[in-house]
Formats: C-alpha cells, sequence, structure tokens
C-alpha cells in the first residue's frame, strides 16, 4: 500500500528497490535539506539514530483525536451544525425575515430557537471534544522510560519518536509500535495481552530475535545498538507485519511475531527492550481508529421521511395561501386601495400584474410563518431523550455484575430504540451462552469408558456433591480443584494398562501449553480453556506436563521424568480441525493427533474400525450430556519415512507460492493410518439464567441464530440444554448434504413443511377473516440446523435467498462447524436483506442473561417512549401551526400571524418542551417486572405498531381537527362579545391571546393523558408548563413594555368570562372525547398492554408492600437427550510454528512475581382470553388469538 513517500530536494538520492525512480528515499545521514512529504512505499530506521532519522519527518507518539481547537472551535462547530438539512433551512429562514419586504415576523423568531438549538448542540461537542482531550492528554502524559545518550531516563510518552529504544516494565502498556529487542524471559519470550485491540484475552507471546536478545538489559551494549530496519509503511493491518533488519553484514527477517502493538499490555514478563518502528498517528492501533460508521435507527430513518413529507406539506399550504392571496387581491384589495394600499415596492399597478406579484411574495411570507411545521428543536429533543436512556441501562443495578464489577454499559446513545425493536439476535455459543470454564468430565479408552458410576444393581448413577471423590493426593503434581469420582480409571493407570497410559501421554504431549512456575507451583498458559483442562487432567493422573524447550518435551510420567525430542508440529486451524505432534524418544518416533471425531476418522487405520465404532456409541452418550468431545489417535513411523517425510515439508515450509496448500498436502500424507486411542468429553456449564433468557426472547417472537464452530450433535444438545430447541417444537430440520442439489432439496422440503404448517394455523385462527399473515410471523414452532458443509453451499448467489427464506420462518436457527468467515457472511446476509443493523458493538454486558433486561426492559421502554414523544410531538405542531393558515382566511391572505411573535418563539423552547420532554425520559406503559413476566409485550416493535406512517397521519390529522377547534370555537366565542360595561373586547390581539392560552392549556392537558407513568418531575413540569406561560405573558405584557404592541392584551381577557368559557370549552370539547375513546376501547376491546396495566393496579392496590418477584411458568422447560457425537477443539494457528522457533519458552525458576491478569403486525389485541391461575404465584396467564 502507498501511503507516503518521501521527495528531497538538491540531495542524492538512492532508487527505492520496492518503487520508481521518482518514489526515492533519501539517503545519508548527513543531510539536512527540507524533505517535502508525499507518500511513503517502505520506512527506513536507525537505532539510536535520531539525526538519520529525523530527516524523514516521521510522525512523533504525539496523539491528539479532538475535533476542535479554542480558534477552530466556533467556525468549524457551526459549519458542521449546518450541513444538517434542518438547521440549514432555518438559516435560509432567518434570511428570508430579514428581508422586510416579505416577513410578517421579525427575526427574532427564528434567531431564538435556532440560537438555542445550536447553543446546545455546540455545548455537547465541546463537552464531548473536551473529554477526548482529557483522554489524549491522559495517554500522552504517561512516562516512559527511553535510551537516550546512554542512559535510562524517564519521558512522556508524546516525546518518544521512531528509532528510539524503550524499556518497558511488567504491566506496562506499549506506548508506540515496538521491535523487540529483548526481555528477561529465556528465548527472549514476553507475553502480551491485545485486549483493547482484537477483544481476546487469552496471552499472546512475542520472541526478540536471538543476536538482538543476547544484549538482555546491557544498557551500554543496547545503547551501541545501530540495526537498519527496512519495513513496510504504516497500515492497519494488526497481523502482519513485513520487514527486514540489516545490522553487522547480516540480513535478519522480521515478521509480526516480533513486533509490540501500542494498546497492548505486556504480561507476565518482568520487562523488555524495544526499539520504536511506528509512533503516534502511524501506529497500527491509530490506523484502525478511522471514523466510525454512521449506524441510524430505523426511527430515524422514518423519521427523514416524514420531515420531507411535512416540508412538501408546507409548501402545498404556501402555493394554496399564494393562489388565494392572488384572487383576493385582485378581486378586494385591488378596490380597496385607498384603505389598504399596495406597497410602493410593487411595480405594476394593474389588477392582475400587482395581484400576482404580491401572491408571489405572499409564498415566501408563508414560508416563514407556517415554518413551525417542521420542529427545528425535534433532534435537539430526540437526542436529549436517548441521551438519558442511555444512563438509564448504565445506571441499572439488575444488570450489574458484582462478581466482575461490570455494569451494563450504552457505547452510543443514537441508537437505543432499536434494542425494542430486535428480530434476530446472532450469538456464539463458547463465552456466550457457556462460561467458558472448561472441566475433564468423562472419556472412553479403547471401548471403555470412564466417568460414570454405577450402583449395585448395574444403574447408573448420579454425580452430587456428597459424591466421594478420588484421592489423587499421592501425585505431587496434582491439583485440589480437580474432581474426579470414577475410580476405576486411576486403578487401570496404577496397574499399567498400557492402553490409559497411551492415552494420557497423548494428552500430556500434543497440544501447544506453555508451563511456568510461581511461587512453587506449576501454572499452564493455554491459548484455549479446553487444552487446559485435558493438559490438566492428564497432570493429575500422573501424566504431567514439565516443560518445553524449542527441541524439546519434558513430562513426569507416573514419578518418572521423560525427555521428548520434539520434531514437528503440525498445527491447528478451522480447516484441519486437528493437531498433531512428532516426537521422538529412545530412537522410536511416533505422532500423536487429537482433533474432531469425524476427521480422525477418515484417517485412521483399518485396525482401529470396529474400535471407532464403539467409540462413537460413546460420543452419542457424551453428547447427550451437552460435553464437548474429541478423539485422539497415534501412529508409529519409521526412520527412513520420516526423512522422506521431513523434505517434503521443509521444501513446502519455504516455498513462495501456495505455501498453505502445499502444507496441507504434506500433512495428510503423514497423518494417515493412525491408530485410535480414545476420546475426551470435557464439560462447558451454560452461564446462569441462559435457558430462562431464552425462552423469554423466544415468547417475544425474536428470532436467535446461534453460530458456532462446534459439530452438529454438541450444538444440537446445548440447544435443548439452554431451551433454544424443544420438544414442543414442530419440527427440527436438519440440513446436512455434501452437495448443491441436496442442500436445496432440504430447503424447499423444509420450506414446504412449514408453509403447510401455516395454512393450517391461519384456517383455524383466522377462519371467516380476510386478514393474510405475514410469512413466518407464525412459525415459532420450527428451528433449523444446518452445519458448515452445507452452508457453503446455502450461501451461493442461487440458495442465499431461500437458506435466509427458510432461517427467518423458524424461532431458532443453529449454524454448526461453521468458520469465522462464515459467521461474518450469515450475519451480513441478514443485515443486506432484512436492513438489520447490528448492535454488537455498542452495547456491553458480563453475563448473557442480561439481555433480557437490556431488550424486554430498557429496549422495549426506549422504542415506546420514542414513539410516544414522536405522536405528541408531530401533534401538537401541527395544532400550532395551522391555526396561521386557519386565520388567513380572515385576513385575505396577507400572512398576518395568529400569534404574537414572542410566543412563536417561546412555543416549542419553553411551554410545550419540558413535559414532552419529561415523557419521552421517564414514561413506561408497565413496570420492569412486568415487562419480563410478559415478553409478548416486546412484539409489537418489530412492526412499527407504536409509530409509522399510518400513526403519524393519525397524529397529523388529529392537529388538524384540534387546530379547526382551537381556532373556532374561540372565534364564535368572541364573534359578538363584549364586556361588563358593554364595549367591544374582540381585537386580533386579544383573540390571538385566547387561542395561544387554548392551545397550551389543550396541548398540555394532552400530554397528562398521554402520561402512562407518572412521576414527581412529570407533575413539576406539567402544571409548571402551564404556570410558566402564565407567568411570562404577564411579564411580556406589562406596562413598562411601551413599545410592545401587546402591552395590557392579557388584563383585557383575562377580565372577561368569555376568555375563561372559551378556555374551558375548547379543553372540554378536545379532551373528552380522547379520553372517552380510551376508556372505551380499553373496555371492549383492550390490548395486551393494557390488560397488564390492569393487572398490575389490581396488584398494587391489593398489597403495596407485597414482593411479587415471582415468574410465569413455563411449558417449553423440558429438555431432551439426544444420540449425538460431538467435537469441541477451540484453537488458533500458529502457535506450533512459535514453538519451534523456541518462542513461548518460560523458565524453570519464577522471574518476578506476577500481577494475576486478572407474529403479530399490530399491538397484540385480545380478541378472545383464556385466563389459567398460576400454581406457584397467583399470576393469570392470558392467552391471546393474535391478528396479523
Amino acid at each position: 500500500m502507498l501511503v507516503r513517500e518521501w521527495l528531497a530536494d538538491d540531495v542524492d538520492v538512492e532508487v527505492n528497490r520496492y518503487g520508481n525512480s521518482d518514489e526515492a528515499l533519501l539517503a545519508g545521514s548527513s543531510r539536512s535539506t527540507a524533505i517535502h512529504r508525499r507518500r511513503e512505499t517502505e520506512r527506513r530506521i536507525r537505532a539510536n539514530d535520531a539525526e538519520f532519522n529525523s530527516q524523514f519527518s516521521y510522525a512523533n507518539n504525539y496523539i491528539s483525536t479532538t475535533k476542535y481547537n479554542v480558534f477552530t472551535f466556533l467556525p468549524k462547530n457551526l459549519f458542521e451544525q449546518f450541513q444538517r438539512v434542518a438547521n440549514a433551512y432555518f438559516l435560509v429562514l432567518l434570511i428570508l425575515q430579514v428581508i422586510p419586504q416579505i416577513s410578517s415576523l421579525t427575526p427574532v423568531t427564528t434567531v431564538i430557537p435556532l440560537v438555542v438549538v445550536l447553543t446546545l448542540t455546540a455545548i455537547k461537542d465541546a463537552i464531548d471534544d473536551y473529554l477526548r482531550y482529557k483522554s489524549d492528554k491522559t495517554v500522552n502524559n504517561r512516562l516512559s522510560v527511553v535510551l537516550r545518550n546512554g542512559e535510562m531516563v524517564q519521558d512522556r510518552w508524546c516525546n518518544v519518536v521512531v528509532g528510539d529504544v524503550i524499556k518497558l516494565n511488567n504491566d506496562d502498556f506499549v506506548a508506540a509500535d515496538l521491535l523487540l529487542l529483548s526481555s528477561s524471559e529465556p528465548h527472549s519470550l514476553c507475553y502480551i495481552e491485545t485486549a483493547d485491540l482484537d477483544g481476546e484475552t487469552n496471552l499472546k507471546v512475542r520472541q526478540a530475535l536471538p543476536d538482538t536478545a543476547a544484549h538482555g538489559d546491557d544498557i551500554a551494549r543496547l545503547g551501541q545498538f545501530n540495526g537498519l530496519i527496512t519495513c513496510e509503511p504504516p497500515n492497519n493491518k494488526l497481523n502482519k507485519y513485513d520487514g527486514r533488519m540489516e545490522w553487522r553484514s547480516k540480513t535478519y527477517s522480521l515478521d509480526n511475531d516480533k513486533i509490540l502493538l501500542r494498546g497492548c499490555r505486556l504480561r507476565n514478563t518482568r520487562w523488555c527492550f524495544g526499539l520504536v518502528i511506528f509512533a503516534g498517528k502511524d501506529t497500527k492501533l491509530m490506523q484502525n481508529s478511522g471514523r466510525a460508521k454512521l449506524k441510524r435507527t430505523h426511527i430515524d430513518r422514518l423519521m427523514n421521511t416524514l420531515i420531507i413529507g411535512i416540508f412538501f406539506f408546507l409548501l402545498a399550504m404556501c402555493l394554496f395561501c399564494t393562489i388565494g392571496s392572488g384572487i383576493w387581491e385582485s378581486m378586494i384589495g385591488y378596490n380597496f386601495q385607498t384603505y389598504l394600499p399596495w406597497e410602493q415596492f410593487i411595480g405594476p399597478r394593474d389588477q392582475a400584474p400587482g395581484a400576482t406579484a404580491i401572491a408571489s411574495l405572499v409564498f415566501f411570507s408563508y414560508i416563514i410563518v407556517l415554518n413551525t411545521v417542521v420542529p427545528i428543536s425535534l433532534y435537539v429533543s430526540v437526542e436529549a431523550i436517548r441521551l438519558v436512556q442511555s444512563r438509564w441501562i448504565h445506571w441499572d443495578h439488575a444488570m450489574y455484575h458484582e462478581r466482575t464489577d461490570t455494569p451494563a454499559k450504552a457505547r452510543t446513545t443514537k441508537l437505543n430504540e432499536e434494542l425494542g425493536q430486535i428480530q434476530y439476535i446472532f450469538s456464539d455459543k463458547t463465552g456466550t451462552l457457556t462460561q467458558n470454564i472448561m472441566t475433564f468430565d468423562k472419556c472412553t479408552i479403547n471401548g471403555k469408558i470412564y466417568g460414570i458410576l454405577y450402583d449395585s444393581q448395574g444403574n447408573e448413577r448420579e454425580v452430587t456433591d456428597s459424591t466421594p471423590r478420588v484421592d489423587l493426593s499421592a501425585n505431587p503434581y496434582y491439583e485440589k480443584k480437580f474432581d474426579w469420582h470414577d475410580r476405576t480409571l486411576l486403578d487401570a493407570i496404577e496397574r499399567g494398562d498400557e492402553d490409559a497410559h497411551l492415552f494420557f501421554e497423548l494428552l500430556c504431549i500434543c497440544h501447544t501449553v506453555m508451563p511456568e512456575e510461581r511461587d512453587g507451583e506449576l501454572i499452564y498458559q493455554a491459548q484455549s480453556p479446553d487444552e487446559g483442562a485435558l493438559v490438566s487432567a492428564a497432570r493429575n493422573f500422573g501424566f504431567v506436563f514439565k516443560s518445553r524447550t524449542p527441541n524439546t518435551i519434558t513430562s513426569v510420567i507416573q514419578g518418572r521424568e521423560v525427555e521428548y525430542e520434539l520434531l514437528n508440529i503440525l498445527d491447528f486451524n478451522n480447516v484441519r480441525k486437528r493437531m498433531s505432534v512428532i516426537v521422538r524418544r529412545d530412537g522410536q518416533i511416533r505422532l500423536y493427533c487429537k482433533g474432531a471425531d469425524s476427521v480422525i476418522e477418515q484417517r485412521l487405520h483399518e485396525d482401529s474400525r470396529a474400535l471407532m465404532q464403539k467409540t462413537t456409541e460413546h460420543l452419542n452418550k457424551f453428547a447427550s450430556e451437552g460435553l464437548r468431545t474429541l478423539c485422539g489417535a497415534v501412529k508409529d513411523i519409521t526412520n527412513d519415512e520420516y526423512e522422506r517425510w521431513q523434505r517434503s515439508y521443509q521444501e513446502a515450509s519455504i516455498s513462495l507460492d501456495d505455501r498453505d496448500a502445499k502444507l496441507e498436502a504434506v500433512y495428510e500424507d503423514i497423518e494417515r493410518n493412525m491408530l485410535l486411542c480414545g476420546a475426551t468429553a470435557i464439560e462447558d456449564m451454560l452461564q446462569d439464567g441462559v435457558p430462562e433468557t431464552i425462552e423469554k426472547l423466544a415468547r417475544a417472537d425474536i428470532k436467535i441464530w446461534v453460530l458456532t464452530g462446534d459439530k452438529t450433535e454438541t450444538a444440537i444438545n446445548i440447544g435443548y440444554s439452554c431451551r433454544l430447541l424443544t420438544d414442543e417444537m414442530t419440527d427440527v430440520f436438519n440440513i446436512d448434504e455434501d452437495t448443491l442439489a441436496g442442500v436445496e432439496q432440504q430447503l424447499l422440503k423444509a420450506r414446504a413443511s412449514m408453509q403447510s404448517e401455516a395454512a393450517d394455523k391461519h384456517s383455524v385462527a383466522f377462519r371467516g377473516n380476510q386478514e393474510q399473515i405475514q410469512a413466518g410471523e407464525d412459525m415459532a414452532g420450527f428451528a433449523l440446523v444446518i452445519n458448515g458443509h452445507s452452508l457453503s453451499f446455502a450461501l451461493e448467489p442461487k440458495l442465499e435467498m431461500l437458506f435466509l427464506e427458510v432461517g427467518c420462518l423458524c424461532r431458532a436457527v443453529i449454524c454448526c462447524r461453521v468458520t469465522p468467515l462464515q459467521k461474518a457472511l450469515v450475519v451480513e446476509l441478514v443485515k443486506k436483506h432484512k436492513k438489520a443493523v447490528t448492535l454488537a458493538s455498542d452495547y456491553a454486558f458480563a453475563q448473557f442473561m442480561f439481555l433480557q433486561r437490556l431488550l424486554l426492559v430498557h429496549g422495549r421502554w426506549s422504542y415506546f417512549r420514542i414513539c410516544k414523544f414522536l405522536r405528541y410531538f408531530f401533534y401538537k405542531n401541527f395544532a400550532f401551526t395551522l391555526g396561521h393558515f386557519w386565520f388567513a382566511f380572515f385576513c385575505g391572505f396577507s400572512a398576518q400571524t395568529l400569534y404574537d411573535q414572542y410566543f412563536i418563539s417561546f412555543y416549542n423552547l419553553f411551554y410545550t418542551s419540558l413535559p414532552v420532554l419529561a415523557m419521552g425520559v421517564f414514561d413506561q406503559d408497565v413496570s420492569d417486572k412486568h415487562s419480563l413476566r410478559y415478553p409478548r409485550l416486546y412484539v409489537p416493535g418489530h412492526t412499527d405498531s407504536f409509530f409509522n406512517k399510518k400513526i403519524f397521519a393519525i397524529s397529523l390529522l388529529k392537529g388538524i381537527i384540534h387546530s379547526l377547534a382551537l381556532f373556532f370555537i374561540p372565534y364564535g366565542a368572541y364573534y359578538h362579545s363584549s364586556n361588563h360595561n358593554g364595549q367591544d373586547i374582540a381585537s386580533v390581539h386579544v383573540f390571538g391571546f385566547t387561542v395561544a392560552t387554548c392551545l397550551i392549556v389543550v396541548v398540555t392537558l394532552q400530554c397528562g393523558l398521554d402520561t402512562a407513568y407518572w412521576t414527581g418531575v412529570n407533575h413539576f413540569v406539567i402544571w409548571g408548563s402551564l404556570v410558566f406561560f402564565f407567568a411570562l405573558h404577564f411579564l411580556i405584557y406589562a406596562n413598562f413594555f411601551h413599545y410592545y404592541e401587546y402591552v395590557g392584551t392579557d388584563r383585557i381577557a383575562m377580565g372577561s368570562a368569555v376568555y375563561w368559557f372559551t378556555v374551558l370549552l375548547t379543553s372540554v370539547v378536545l379532551l373528552l372525547p380522547v379520553a372517552a375513546y380510551r376508556f372505551y376501547k380499553m373496555d371492549v376491546n383492550p390490548t395486551l398492554t393494557d390488560i397488564v396495566r390492569m393487572k398490575q393496579r389490581l396488584i398494587h392496590s391489593q398489597s403495596k408492600s407485597s414482593d411479587f418477584t415471582s415468574r410465569v411458568r413455563s411449558s417449553m422447560g423440558r429438555s431432551r437427550a439426544s444420540l449425538r457425537s460431538g467435537y469441541a477443539f477451540s484453537h488458533q494457528e500458529g502457535f506450533g510454528r512459535l514453538i519451534k522457533s523456541g518462542a513461548m519458552m518460560r523458565s524453570k525458576e519464577p522471574t518476578a512475581k506476577e500481577k494475576k491478569t486478572p407474529a403479530p403486525a399490530k399491538e397484540n389485541r385480545a380478541n378472545s382470553s383464556e385466563v389459567a391461575e398460576n400454581d406457584s404465584n397467583d399470576v393469570k396467564l392470558v392467552k391471546f388469538v393474535t391478528k396479523t
């Protein structure tokens, strides 16, 4: 990749051997000519030579993620804000308002709300940027130990430059991208934690070159080191590094195994030294810190569409008023110029041209007058509500994991309501549904099963806490936490059973675990927990893996130390699904292999076929218990056979073309005709609350897709254990064909079966109805299981839509034996065709069981609140703005305003903002306990039932009707009105103030009617808004504002009974039908929400002090034992190569005291209900026949 290149003027240059002559690099350390930075094709660094490195102007280690500084904040922030369509629109309005010929409003009506919105947004942006600045400052001011002028000195991170040699101590963060030079560990190893880079907590191993490792911590020798590094330019590839080092007339190859990246943390290593290769913004961490992709929720996209529709509605009203103005001016205004003269700037005085000119200007005038139909404060209010919703998630103690001190976190404030519309959950199994803590539970050796206890009659006996453990204390290396209850296995080992010895010898040798001693105790560092569990099991039965070097493995077998010569490690990857080691002992060469049973079975000798059948029966039994299994096999190799194979291996390992394919072919050649030893069964227990969580999510019509690398049978049985699959399901379709046509046939058959079942259910539940159900919404009784080989065909263009359709018809989908790439392809397929947004990186919580609360409580509440907010917001704005439109019929379409200009400015900012914000922040239709007890309450979010175009149209229509009543009821009341002295009190100002009062009272009380959950805040802002309205108008209309035309209007209006009667009559006429309709609907056709709320009130009224924490008993709780075999082998490729290269070696003595690293479319309608009593908690269960 071409990132930057260097160009020097008036200096000698050498041709870049990887580029063209015009992409030259500066050569020589004495050049001082200015260098113009362009693109870099390769990087050259000389250690401890600041003069040489400075000529290239490499980035220093200072980082800045801020967007602004003191001088650029105002112009840059305003520029960004006016890129938003709403802000730009109101800026144009402001410009129009300063033109007196077309504006009937002072600019203040737009200036005030626009300034408030811009100010609030700017304050939020400034706070966010200041927090980024503080974070950058903290990082830049971290101290690092740097080698300067032959001495180790402390300096800030921001002062570190390329070419510096720095020292890291245990638990230090890596300051920049470093080339590892030496470390405190044997073979110059160091261990790093990369959680901040890739999220993995397993330690990674890095190893320095032997020649640089010889420097150790000798400061003098490190200061004299002057190797010349030539490497790739800065890039964002975390797992790749290509370079070379020239030193002492030798050239050394550099790769990623010798690089420490910024963001990593040194672990289990006392100290190490590294040479800075990339610093600051050139580090791979910062190269990956690009601008995040903007995610928009469905509500956001719908809002944008509706705003565009509102704008066209505004244009239509303005066009209508323009036509009306032209007609009025030509027919009436032209003849009354003596009283209403046309403006001087109207050029033509003839009837038609003059009227046309006035009408043209009126169009822009009404754009200004009616602009509030497009709400400027909408987006700011939505962001404020979302911010608080995010804090609710973070502050929820019910989602706090005390053991790990981990609260739930919302890393974004823009996607909360999307949590209330989740339809698909994609989950891995290991570590997500399970605890990722592996324990050795059972095994089968030479056809005999171990780990099962029997009673005196030969029946299996359950293992309980009171079952005595086998005493393993005779083994000095045994672990107290290791549980084993079957004495027969230990007896077999003690009497010298060759099969048992061979089996545990395999477990003891065939792995990539690294041993170390801490405080005299042998500790294993395993890259996967199941590998660690197997080595630990061998250790406890007397086959102790003690130490290793690049060429040897030392074990203690039944008290006797044995050393094996390690010849080769045939590493694991997701394609091979196995790993092997080749060792020599006493002149005998043997291959040990472990992996998936299907992979091992294909490579067994004919002599092991019968044993494999027996072992398969045992594997089925293990899988029925949800255990993770793998098989082990061995093969004796003659010296001649090995020498021949080694030559082939060497040729393949140094090949530059298709190296991986050639190595795979060589591995296949040696891993043949093996003899089966046995199989292991490891238990990975489910996390707490997983079955209950999955059950509730399924009842909420959320489709769960489990994507796992485990074998099909293992995943199926885990599916039954966690209630993802149940015996009540109509059918579980297993897609396992190994051809494209076969997979297609199975998918078609599954679809036909599900559609047939759907038709039967439709005819029963909706007989006589014309409504049609949506495909898949009534398919909760099906599941799909597909293996990785079949999935590769299902993801091909020909079948991907059929696979997606069938998967979406199912309640659960399990994809087994899938590779990481296939997982990504499945997720991308659903995202693409279901218009989904992934939220995996936006929310974090410690346990899977917290997912039910995140979705069913916080997600549902967020969606419910934002939808109610939007419905009310659009309603109140239409009710407010259309008053001007009705007034246009009485003012000759002259763009005269109905309301006071300050009322227009303050309506959305002060008078009606806080009540709707409080409703959007605090409102809840049902409590959190009932949200979890009745997961069906979540279903309306799937089909946008709370807010969609139809509901928006209803809100718009309601606003129009209310605006008509708000205008014409006061109009009729004041038509022939007078005060008690007989004086006429009707005036434009009094009438406008009366309409404004009616409007504020009605929309505020409407907010009260819409509020389902009253808090002290709701009471304060609703009643306080009414008080604030009257108080502010008393102030604005006071006598000391003599210049203001509305002075005294409030006293004139309030002094008349007509005013108060009009306000009361308007409120009753508009709000009484709303309340009556809601009571009628709740009584005659209640929703599930209505019924649950009524139940909630009954419970609350019966006993306010009782704690109803019981849960609804589920009919989905039965699990099933399936006779399947399973495979589990969590591993990563590359560790074998590191071991053979000398990496990952630890000393026998402790080096330091390391710190511990640590189916419905609308809301369900109760057309008919059946109430049953819950025996345990007296909770009524309501069954609903639902409409679509």
